[in-house]
């Protein structure tokens, strides 16, 4: 069978030493408290741990350090890949604008903007503000940087699946979060080289659903709206590039529901430590609904972003 990608593992491979170590071998470990939750053995790789408390920086690193220096950018984002792109930005002196919905983040958006962003709130979500910034691009010929289309994204993301490689006992399954699909492209194709016994499970919000039923469906099947807190994960349209990427890549795929996302942040939250938003909780929000599953296995999860308001931290944990 011929397994159709756009990425590279000797890309990904290489990218490990191109990216801001800050970023890199971030803490990996079996929560003993959280598997005795959750009735099966959780390995967290925990993503928050850096500077823009997300995984966004590894392939914003490696994008940015392929755009000449000095050229502007603009791109989109719910806040997470906004703040990545401007942390590798400030350093180069290139000037970057990021488009963001109306309903975006407050606590995000900021960071975006402490970190050098000309930050513009449009649109009612993140496919719009999408939508928005990409023809502002084009109509100013600047550069459009899009997480998940732009390959290097994904495969900056990889590098973590290189260091679940690295696990002392292989999981027998790890659960991704979906969003655009950057994040489980190159993961996937790292674990279906290295760890080829591992399944590959990816898990989307059930009030974001278009990505899961459009891998589903081997098409694109776009959504006119969202209801979910998961906004880092909240995807309507789905990018058909990185679905071709997806299609042979995923073993599985499971939706959550809110309640259980919330459920699950606050376990993470109580027995690891840990602060991680409604997208980086999904993994283990996937064994919350369905237990007997995984009872007892070993699974890993990426707890891939930890950046709550204020006011988000008091009512949800």
């Amino acid at each position: 069978m011929h397994l159709m990608t756009r990425l590279s593992l000797a890309r990904i491979e290489r990218a490990a030493s191109l990216i801001d170590p800050v970023f890199l071998h971030s803490p990996q470990f079996d929560c003993e408290p959280l598997s005795q939750a959750v009735g099966a053995r959780v390995l967290l790789k925990v993503e928050t741990m850096n500077p823009i408390r997300s995984f966004k920086g590894r392939g914003a690193e490696l994008l940015v350090a392929n755009v000449p220096r000095g050229d502007q950018v603009i791109t989109a984002s719910a806040g997470n890949f906004g703040q990545a792109v401007a942390y590798a930005c400030r350093p180069r002196g290139m000037a970057l604008t990021v488009y963001a919905a109306e309903s975006a983040n407050q606590l995000k958006v900021e960071r975006m903007r402490q970190l050098g962003a000309k930050v513009i709130l449009a649109g009612r979500d993140f496919d719009e503000a999408k939508g928005m910034g990409r023809a502002a691009a084009q109509s100013r010929g600047i550069r459009f940087v899009e997480d998940g289309r732009d390959i290097e994204t994904a495969e900056g993301a990889g590098t973590i699946g290189l260091e679940l490689s690295n696990a002392s006992t292989p999981p027998a399954a790890v659960l991704i979060p979906l969003g655009n699909g950057g994040l489980f492209a190159g993961v996937a194709q790292v674990l279906r080289a290295r760890l080829p016994g591992t399944r590959r499970i990816a898990v989307q919000a059930a009030g974001a659903p278009a990505m899961v039923e459009s891998w589903r469906a081997g098409r694109v099947v776009a959504h006119e709206q969202l209801t979910t807190i998961a906004d880092g994960i909240g995807v309507r349209v789905p990018i058909p590039e990185i679905l071709d990427d997806l299609r042979d890549l995923i073993d599985d795929a499971i939706l959550v529901r809110d309640e259980t996302i919330l459920r699950a942040m606050r376990l993470v939250h109580q027995h690891a430590g840990l602060v991680v938003e409604p997208s980086g909780a999904v993994g283990i929000a996937a064994l919350l609904e369905d237990p007997a599953r995984f009872r007892e296995q070993h699974v890993a999860t990426i707890l891939c972003g930890g950046n709550l308001t204020p006011e988000q931290m008091r009512d949800w944990l």
